[in-house]
């Protein structure tokens, strides 16, 4: 349905519109104010003009259904109020009070009643619980507070927020942006998230995209609308709320319990093409950063300043942050130092201040950089802010005359930042903005909103096909509901998919057990087989190290003492007699399944080290072309693979290729998997592979959410 009525309205209705200080009252001046070329319909009884408008007793007296009505009344009218709105026709409602699904059972159930009226008349609800609308790209205001000064106010940011008080506090400082569209969506109980971003992405006002959630309701919706962002080159800028885990539930294996909700958002945004920010500061800079003219095609940074301290800090900033600051190369080094003198450090940053001058000093610097290879970008670090009691303005200004004259002889993107953020002088951000140069502020938040808008602007990983030719895992179900798939059989379906799986027998007597190890090769590992007992170690039915016939038999008698002290009786497989694989450097691999984003590949540190460590890598399924690399990559674990201490590397490309069909394989059967823990993977020297020891199953019939 589309949003016009509600983001592009030509009639505003106001019921409980009022002449004393209210949101009613606001809503007529924000009018006014704003500019609204529309009409204003005030409703209520006791007035026969209000504030130079006509006002109309009820929602029936007025001449036409209105666009959209406003609710400036408290939530125990709200009922009584909606059901003559429906019957005018009215094509959307805003309704700002509180009380209804934030609330409780009762809450609930009224706002699914007005859900209800909205659904069967075609009404477009915004809230309950909200700020409202605020549009200055088409000069309309069905937002709870006043709109004073329409200076500044219209931009290029579109504003969904669920959070009033994040409206708040970011229309309150339109010093380096405007909005095209502010809208606070409180409950989302009819319009969520996912919804208000198709529009805006339609939107030809709107260039980037801000989004503060605390819960995405359309999960598939809300993939589709950042996929089609992207593609249309609006950036999508996520601050999510409740990272933190929200409840323990339930797991059976060691990866469900790792790849929490936080986690698997974080790699939904990245691999849909978002930018996610941490905190208010960074959901700043990054929208202050997309203002720029230019947009950075590469992500390492060059910094001019005029202090060595500046310089230092900005360094240890970059380095905590995993931010690329490359030394100036020897050639634009001696080229650099002809005119300043001697620089400090690597030369970049660049202390640029030399002798003083800095009127010759500073060009010099940024025709420099501007031959630089390794400069994607350039800054200009120098702080000032209004009402500052030492120092004068125009010697800020002429700094950033200098800055303009670079950027208009340069390709390459410019931006002029305060070490501190939220400092900075007007007239200079006036200046710079007429330029299409942005001002952003600290060397954290600064620094990394150019980082992370170079990296969303760079080339995708190419898409892979999921190769899964194996057999599926409905083979192992198809007799009973299994409630794991015990490692013997597990390892039977991942060797029908290409993965190397350890030497071992299935037994059902010692005779068999001590033959059984010696076929495969002292010494041997037995374990306790049984898909009621999916962790065997916490029952200690895993017995290693056994180096000779007595050893096993004996191994034998203690698996069953401790079995019959297990709770439960247990169904029992058979005993496991296992290769015991020397060396190696143990890894684990994990499939789970997100209720709402569906399956993810975690992997890192295997053995006892996953549970101390939490040390992982994560992506959704399917896999894209160099997805399993990075994540190898990314963990401590890459340390260990390459060697230390003189030891051999390991054989990272046959991990890599463990860890693709892994994820090809469960990804083929998505319906049927809810779960796999490969813990440990032995990765072998290199040239000599890897090799699963251990591996369980969960089926999705079984696991539940």
């Amino acid at each position: 349905m589309p949003l016009d009525p509600l983001l592009r309205p030509q009639s505003i209705a106001i019921l409980g519109a009022s002449e004393r200080p209210s949101i009613g009252r606001s809503l007529i001046l924000s009018a006014k104010n704003i500019g609204f070329e529309g009409t204003v319909y005030p409703i209520n009884p006791r007035y026969p003009e209000l504030l130079g408008h006509r006002c109309y007793p009820s929602v029936e007296d007025l001449p036409e259904p209105p666009d959209v009505v406003a609710f400036c009344v408290s939530y125990t009218r709200i009922l009584e109020n909606f059901r003559p709105v429906a019957a005018k026709g009215a094509k959307a409602a805003a309704i700002f009070d509180g009380g209804f699904a934030e609330r409780g059972r009762e809450g609930a159930k009224l706002q699914a009643e007005i859900v209800g009226i909205c659904r069967e008349a075609g009404i477009l609800l915004n809230g309950p619980n909200c700020m409202g609308v605020l549009n200055p790209a088409t000069r309309s205001s069905v937002y709870i507070h006043e709109v004073r000064d329409a200076t500044g106010l219209s931009g290029n940011v579109g504003l969904i927020s669920q959070s009033g008080s994040v409206c708040i506090g970011l229309v309150s400082d339109v010093r380096r942006f405007g909005f095209s569209h502010v809208i606070s969506s409180g409950n989302e109980a009819m319009i969520g998230a996912a919804e208000y971003m198709e529009a805006l992405i339609d939107d030809a006002a709107t260039k980037v995209i801000a989004l503060f959630t605390e819960t995405i309701k359309e999960p598939e919706r809300f993939v589709a609308a950042l996929d089609r962002a992207a593609d249309r080159g609006k950036p999508v800028v996520v601050l999510k709320v409740g990272r933190t885990e929200r409840t323990k539930r339930a797991i059976t294996t060691h990866t469900g319990g790792l790849a929490g909700d936080a986690r698997v958002f974080r790699e939904v945004l990245k691999a849909h093409r978002a930018i996610e920010v941490e905190d208010m500061d960074e959901l700043t800079e990054v929208l202050a950063v997309c203002q720029g003219e230019r947009w950075p095609r590469g992500h390492r940074l060059s910094v001019i300043t005029a202090s060595g301290g500046q310089a230092e800090l900005m360094l240890d900033v970059a380095s905590e942050r995993g931010l690329e600051v490359p030394p100036l190369p020897a050639e634009q080094r001696t080229e650099a130092e002809r005119v300043i003198g001697a620089i400090t450090g690597d030369g970049n940053p660049l202390d640029a201040w030399g002798n003083g001058d800095y009127a010759t000093n500073f060009p010099h610097a940024f025709k420099v950089l501007d031959r630089t290879p390794s400069a994607d970008v350039i800054v200009f670090s120098g702080d000032s802010c209004d009402g500052q009691p030492m120092g004068r303005a125009e010697r800020t200004l002429a700094y950033t005359k200098i800055v303009l004259d670079a950027a208009q002889a340069s390709s390459k993107p410019h931006y002029v930042m305060n070490t501190r953020s939220g400092l900075m002088l007007r007239e200079q951000v006036n200046l710079l903005r007429q330029h299409g140069i942005p001002m952003i502020g600290g060397s954290r938040q600064g620094l990394g909103a150019i980082d992370k808008l170079a990296r969303y602007l760079e080339p995708q990983p190419a898409r892979r096909a999921p190769v899964a030719s194996g057999p599926s895992v409905a083979a192992y179900l198809q007799s009973e509901m299994r409630r794991t798939i015990n490692e013997f059989d597990a390892k039977r379906l991942l060797a029908g998919h290409g993965i190397a799986v350890v030497k071992e027998t299935l037994v059902a007597s010692p005779v068999e057990a001590v033959e059984a190890a010696q076929a495969i090769g002292l010494p041997v590992v037995l374990k306790a087989l049984s898909d009621d007992i999916p962790h065997k170690s916490e029952y200690g039915l895993v017995l290693i190290d056994l180096r000779d016939a007595a050893a096993v038999a004996a191994a034998w008698r203690t698996l069953q003492e401790r079995l019959a002290k297990v709770p439960g009786a247990p169904k029992l497989a058979g005993v496991l007699v296992q290769q015991m694989v020397a060396g190696g450097i143990e890894v684990f691999a994990g499939v789970s399944r997100d209720r709402d984003f569906g399956q993810t590949l975690a992997f890192g540190i295997g053995g006892v080290a996953i549970e101390i460590m939490r040390d992982f890598a994560l992506r959704l399924l399917p896999l894209r072309a160099g997805d399993a690399e990075a994540m190898i990559a990314e963990t401590k674990a890459a340390k260990l693979l390459h060697g230390i201490r003189g030891g051999p590397p390991a054989d990272v490309d046959a991990l890599a290729r463990c860890l693709y069909a892994l994820a090809d394989l469960a990804y083929a059967d998505r319906a049927l998997i809810a779960e796999i823990d490969l813990n440990p993977i032995k990765v072998l020297p290199r040239g000599q592979g890897c090799v699963v020891v251990d591996a369980l199953i969960v089926p999705l019939t079984h696991k539940k959410d």
